[in-house]
């Protein structure tokens, strides 16, 4: 793609950010994207490019969604912490103070903030559930509720790929009586108006285009963009957290189906378009276009207040988390250390940075076997923060 092919605009000295962008499809494969920026509550990067279908000739066009991954537990994150915000929600409660039967098998002593932070040590579960079990969330919330922890909750962590899902999603249930996906769209995406959807209605379905795998190249400015072989040994063992935790739904789960994105998985299954994204996390951090704000200048800072980090007993690789965003790291290399957000495994990525009052939203159709940085995104960040010099 040429830079004049990627469509929409960019502010005064984002120019790097278009150009980047460009670069993603002569360079790295890219097939469709959209990528949007806010700074101080005002759009000033609003670009999309490629094809909205990974496998198709259609145009991406600016209101085109895709599947977000797991930049869904960002959101799920969010929640959470807007009820702890609220007075709803104790971060030093134990779950089950909220949902009784967590307490079971060993678990009596977790508590919300283990819970956010992936410390309650079940990314794994004995009786994997299936993409169709998995849609009911009275299945997976009994299925993590019976679940014995891998290691005692609060002492160590690790990434909760799938269970998230559910750990999120109950507790969100059982402090306010709705559906997550239903609780999420009135009281946080609809008052600042980002598309971002939680079980996809049917009238929005039109929108969203089709995932499909793209080829990483075998190096970017050099580096080898393929894991390290340690990463990938734990995803080939079947005895591995890594595998397990992936694997707690099973077989993978048809992305393209509209039942699975009808369904409500917290951790996995948001749809969203990159401007939905990007406004989400401005309102994190201010008001957006002088309207809603959604956290206060204290949750603000408690949203990057670091609770893990170190080795990740399931992805294995250094990560940092706050409670329940990703924090800056090399495992998820963000704008700036003072970032919070989340990416998505095989490209999407979404994050605010307070320092610079940046919110970035980068949405993809093409999945790379990634599970944090992705090279597009990543070149995407790059040329923000070439921009803010």
């Amino acid at each position: 793609m040429d830079v004049t092919d990627a469509h929409g605009t960019v502010a005064e000295g984002f120019e790097p950010v278009r150009e980047a962008f460009a670069a993603n499809f002569a360079l790295l494969g890219e097939r469709g994207a959209a990528v949007a920026v806010y700074r101080d509550g005002h759009k000033v990067v609003d670009l999309w490019g490629g094809t909205k279908d990974v496998d198709g000739t259609a145009p991406w066009e600016a209101g085109t969604a895709q599947i977000v991954r797991s930049a869904t537990k960002g959101v799920a994150a969010t929640a959470l912490l807007l009820l702890h915000q609220r007075g709803e929600l104790d971060l030093d409660a134990p779950v089950g103070a909220y949902w009784p039967e967590f307490k079971a098998a060993g678990k009596e002593h977790t508590l919300v903030r283990h819970l956010l932070a992936h410390r309650a040590g079940v990314p794994v579960l004995d009786r994997p559930l299936t993409p169709e079990q998995a849609a009911d969330p009275d299945l997976g919330a009994e299925a993590v509720a019976a679940q014995a922890p891998a290691w005692e909750p609060g002492t160590a962590h690790g990434y909760h790929a799938q269970t998230y899902s559910w750990l999120t999603g109950e507790l969100i249930r059982r402090i306010t009586g709705r559906p997550v996906g239903a609780w999420i769209t009135a009281e946080m995406t609809r008052p600042v108006g980002a598309d971002f959807w939680l079980g996809l209605p049917e009238e929005q379905s039109a929108r969203v285009g089709r995932l499909g795998p793209v080829q990483a190249p075998e190096t970017v400015g050099g580096l080898k963009t393929r894991p390290k072989r340690a990463v990938a040994e734990a995803y080939a063992d079947p005895e591995s957290l890594t595998r397990r935790a992936f694997a707690a739904l099973t077989p993978a789960p048809d992305e393209n189906a509209p039942a699975y994105r009808a369904a409500a998985l917290p951790a996995s299954n948001g749809i969203a378009t990159a401007d939905g994204l990007a406004r989400l996390y401005a309102s994190l951090i201010g008001e957006v276009d002088g309207g809603a704000r959604l956290f206060t200048p204290r949750t603000m800072e408690l949203a990057r207040a670091e609770q893990s980090a170190g080795p990740d007993r399931v992805l294995v690789v250094n990560t940092r988390f706050g409670l329940g965003h990703m924090l800056h790291g090399p495992a998820s290399p963000l704008l700036s250390p003072g970032s919070f957000g989340h990416p998505g495994r095989g490209g999407a990525l979404a994050f605010a940075d307070p320092d610079s009052g940046i919110a970035f939203g980068y949405v993809t159709n093409g999945f790379r076997k990634s599970v944090t940085a992705d090279a597009r995104a990543q070149a995407l960040v790059k040329a923000v923060r070439t921009a803010l010099v």
